[in-house]
């Protein structure tokens, strides 16, 4: 997981702010952000603006841990995000 994955424990959750160098790799990223839920049945709470996206990625209720199909999920996540943009940018 990279570190810049956030763990929050009331509620129990995982947060990460992306960032990106313009709008279109934002959208190209949302749109691989989507297709990578679909797949693995994992919906993240998103917030996005021109160059930025807000993850948060909630345990189930009444659950002590992430599921493994959310791990699984950051994971694949981290590798369409390069390292190297995730400097917020104004």
């Amino acid at each position: 997981m990279h570190p810049d994955w956030t763990r929050r424990e009331r509620p129990l959750r995982l947060e990460r702010r992306l960032a990106f160098p313009d709008y279109e790799a934002t959208r190209r990223f949302l749109e691989q952000a989507g297709a990578l839920s679909e797949r693995e049945g994992v919906y993240p709470d998103i917030s996005f603006g021109r160059t930025y996206v807000n993850m948060t990625l909630h345990a189930d209720d009444n659950a002590t841990e992430l599921s493994d199909a959310q791990h699984r999920f950051v994971t694949a996540l981290d590798t369409l995000q390069p390292t190297d943009t995730n400097e917020a940018h104004p």
